[in-house]
């Protein structure tokens, strides 16, 4: 309504506490035409093959994973979990329960201004909604002394001016407490400023949240028997093992999350004075000489909110090291073919130019290759981003002799630690070679992925690069901050704090183990029935495998998608699919599953490629057959059956599906509807809510 092109704020008011800075979820919206643009993941409406209106993640090919150095987005992690708190936040108080916490807040703003100006302070503010600064002139020091006295922080804008803000859980005796700071103790006089201070043409005309689904579920039974409504739509890891390669998607113990909940975790502002933040200091403290033990790094920042967040901020370290030794000029990155997206998409981000190196037949970065691309480049190469154990699925076995080579070309070694779960206690990134590397605390440490965050992408360092870590306004270092909070998102770093003080150096040790275990288990258990596209020189792979499909769509015309698809009958989540090569399946188990549940999986993908040799050899139609309908819902078994399969064969492909059933919400999906129509106007969201 203000002829904006572009909005953006947080959502971290809708029900998420501060937190001492996060996680929050921010929105970013702007015009149709500025859509492709746009940076982060676009959930779009599509439809299944019956017609029905299927929501997916539209328009993928801004994303780094895709466009690489040339994307226009670059957020993998993002705060999905925060978003979807903040969304039931408002289905649950509605339109009209927004509305009235509002002018509530308003209204208290407005009783404190108008007191306040009655003491004759000057507002600063002609229009405010929740928020003034006042001019204090050289009382300003004694107001925060009487303030702290009595438990209040005020926010100190400058020497002569502070700032006060009201939320909806001020009360009536918060708003008389800060006028009598201001009125040496006086009582607030009886008097109420009842309507808006805002002019009109600030208000905004049009109805909010008109939906249906914001103005249904405002008692807390009716919410709670929503979402689970919504949650039975999921297949998450509560109901089966999550095999996406380049993901761990393990365990996240309940004991770990436990002081999330707390006040004393929750309550508390990123900008509190250190003095009433010391237990959080101790926290932190200890976690990041914990990760510079892991790592083999000299210091640790935990500033960055997920791991691209921690690739630019490491990049941004390397590029300010170079230039405070006068070498500007040093601006190539080097990064394998196999590299994650996220990797040149960073680079290009900080400013560098890519150069991309070779890999081999076993997947193993072609050293030649690089080298005489180091040497090339050798008067402005910056940097190598190379991912240990590669993004391929085995442990590079040259990564010291990679690692000096770029050293003695002038450049520094980013380690990307997407892959650490397969290195924790066995092998220290600092200790091989390593100049920085980011970690991913919702990965290896064992924060909840949230279905797409929050996340946290700490990086650790040499001690060379330890003046150019992340800084910030409220810390020593006042540069160079990557976050608005100095710790990221600090009310979930109890989560690892908690997983490594429980497993401890040999249990981490142990976890690493397993997981290296549990790929080569499937890899071996698989390696018959699908090819494994990469292996070390012992034959055996790292943490994850990838297995090949390609030649199975010459043979039989099953595609990859229609696998992944499959599985989802079989009640397994799909690994990741056609990355790092098209045509493949990552498969990552983590230490967390059983050898039952790796049974499982494998038992499906086997059953799975019987089906495929029943279509090659003609059992099966080429065209009508089990992998190319699936996933198959419950309304199409119960309805009219046209197939040349039976249903039996389609939803209970093995015995053990009988017991406990997950049934897809929707059909396939038809992916380039969903591309060429990102917002459907047509279909009610009760359609597919």
């Amino acid at each position: 309504e203000f002829g904006a092109d572009v909005a953006i704020g947080s959502a971290q008011r809708f029900g998420v506490p501060l937190g001492f800075g996060g996680p929050h979820a921010a929105y970013f919206s702007t015009k149709d035409a500025f859509k492709r643009d746009m940076p982060g993941r676009l959930v779009g409406v599509s439809v299944d093959r019956f017609g029905k209106p299927a929501l997916r993640l539209a328009m993928q090919t801004r994303e780094q994973h895709i466009r690489r150095e040339k994307a226009t987005s670059n957020i993998c992690t993002a705060q999905v979990l925060l978003a979807n708190i903040a969304s039931m936040y408002a289905v649950y108080h509605g339109p009209k329960g927004l509305t009235q916490i509002a002018q509530r807040i308003h209204q208290l703003t407005a009783i404190l201004a108008k007191g306040l100006t009655a003491l004759g302070l000057k507002v600063e503010q002609a229009n405010f909604f929740d928020t003034i600064t006042l001019n204090t002139g050289a009382n300003t020091d004694a107001l925060h002394d009487k303030a702290r006295a009595q438990r209040i922080n005020l926010r100190v804008v400058d020497a002569e001016r502070v700032g006060l803000s009201v939320d909806e859980t001020t009360t009536q005796a918060d708003i008389e407490a800060l006028w009598s700071i201001f009125a040496d103790g006086k009582a607030l006089p009886a008097f109420a400023a009842t309507e808006s201070t805002l002019p009109a043409a600030l208000l905004r005309q049009s109805p909010i949240l008109s939906h249906p689904v914001f103005n249904r579920y405002h008692s807390e039974t009716e919410l709670m028997r929503y979402l689970r409504k919504l949650a039975d739509k999921d297949l998450a890891l509560d109901r089966t093992m999550i095999p996406l390669g380049s993901c761990t998607m393990k365990l996240n113990a309940a004991s770990e999350m436990i002081p999330v909940t707390w006040a004393e975790f929750g309550a508390l502002h990123p900008f509190a004075p250190a003095a009433q933040s010391a237990g959080y200091l101790e926290l932190t403290s200890d976690l990041e000489a914990m990760l510079c033990a892991a790592t083999g790094y000299d210091a640790i920042s935990l500033q960055p909110n997920a791991g691209s967040q921690g690739e630019y901020a490491g990049l941004l370290a390397i590029r300010a090291y170079h230039q405070s030794r006068g070498e500007e000029r040093r601006d190539i990155c080097l990064i394998p073919s196999s590299a994650h997206g996220t990797n040149p998409a960073t680079a290009n981000m900080a400013g560098m130019r890519v150069v991309v190196t070779a890999c081999d037949a076993r997947g193993n970065v072609d050293i030649e290759d690089l080298r005489a691309k180091a040497i090339e480049h050798r008067e402005h190469l910056a940097a190598l981003m190379i991912t240990y154990p590669s993004t391929h699925g085995v442990f590079e076995e040259g990564i010291r002799e990679i690692c000096g080579i770029i050293h003695d070309n002038g450049g520094q070694v980013y380690i990307d630690g997407a892959n650490m779960n397969a290195m924790v206690g066995l092998c220290a990134p600092g200790k091989f070679g390593g100049d920085v590397s980011h970690l991913n605390l919702h990965k290896t440490f064992c924060i909840p992925h949230g279905g797409g965050g929050p996340g946290v992408g700490p990086i650790g360092v040499k001690s060379h690069l330890t003046p150019f870590l992340p800084g910030h306004a409220a810390m020593e270092r006042k540069e160079g901050a990557v976050c608005a909070a100095p710790f990221g998102s600090a009310s979930i770093l109890p989560i690892t704090w908690m997983y490594i003080s429980m497993m401890g150096g040999a249990g981490l040790k142990r976890a690493s183990q397993l997981a290296i275990l549990n790929a080569n288990y499937i890899s071996r258990r698989l390696e018959e029935h699908y090819p494994v596209l990469y292996t070390g020189s012992n034959g055996l792979v790292a943490h994850e495998c990838i297995l090949d499909l390609r030649p199975l769509k010459d043979s039989s015309g099953i595609s990859v998608d229609d696998v992944a698809k499959r599985l989802i009958d079989f009640g397994f989540h799909a690994p990741t699919m056609s990355f790092p090569v098209a045509g493949t399946l990552m498969i990552e188990p983590t230490e967390s599953e059983s050898k039952e549940e790796l049974d499982r999986f494998c038992d499906a993908m086997i059953a799975i490629r019987e089906e495929i040799r029943a279509v090659e050899n003609g059992t099966l139609d080429k065209d009508d057959n089990p992998l190319k309908n699936a996933p198959h819902t419950a309304a199409e078994i119960v309805g009219e059956w046209s197939h040349p399969y039976s249903r039996e064969q389609a939803v209970y492909p093995v015995a053990s599906l009988i017991e406990g059933k997950y049934w897809p919400p929707v059909g396939r999906v038809d992916n380039v509807f969903g591309d060429r129509n990102l917002v459907c106007a047509c279909p009610s969201i009760e359609s597919y809510a």
